[in-house]
């Protein structure tokens, strides 16, 4: 669900100022530079990423201070770390959005994002069966998206394939080296 950007940009800037406020910190025009960037972007990003698309805009922001504002980001409640991959966090903006799970493909690296009232129900039976007041969560399921599928489907029938032809040549050359044996009269002990 995508609200309008501006507003939403501007909405997420606001909060960000009232918890920069009510933690006593101070609030940069870098860091409205930096939360501007990330509503525009509508996929998964990683502080890399962030860097260069702010870079490639002419807008000049260390990545110290990507570095430094990402936990406030998360901590105010406008961003959420979705997965850790390749040596790095990835992160989306959650400000404005219902909450949702992700399928990732293990194989091309898509990602499915869901939203299904069973994984809130799931949530709430363990809270309750745990006595634990759960605030949140992180719902991310592994796999193969539709075409890897099929192709590590297909990938797993060509080396059965091969296997079975390996083996197949592995007991013809056994039975070659052993009529060769016999037929020599060289036999092992």
């Amino acid at each position: 669900m995508k609200l309008n950007n501006n507003s939403t940009v501007m909405d997420a800037i606001q909060k960000f100022r009232e918890y920069i406020k009510e933690k006593g910190l101070r609030n940069t025009p870098e860091r409205e530079t930096i939360i501007d960037e990330i509503f525009s972007i509508h996929d998964h990003f990683d502080v890399d990423e962030l860097f260069l698309r702010l870079r490639n805009k002419k807008k000049r922001i260390s990545k110290a201070s990507l570095y430094r504002t990402i936990p406030l980001l998360i901590d105010s409640g406008l961003i959420k770390e979705v997965y850790f991959e390749d040596g790095h966090l990835h992160y989306e903006h959650v400000y404005g959005h219902k909450h949702h799970s992700h399928l990732r493909c293990v194989s091309c690296g898509r990602i499915i994002e869901f939203a299904d009232n069973a994984v809130a129900s799931i949530q709430s039976r363990i809270g309750k069966k745990y006595d634990f007041a759960i605030t949140s969560h992180r719902f991310e399921l592994l796999g193969y998206c539709s075409q890897c599928a099929q192709e590590q489907e297909a990938c797993t029938v060509r080396n059965s394939s091969r296997k079975a032809l390996k083996k197949h040549q592995t007991l013809d050359m056994s039975r070659q080296t052993k009529n060769l044996h016999n037929q020599t009269g060289n036999t092992r002990r």
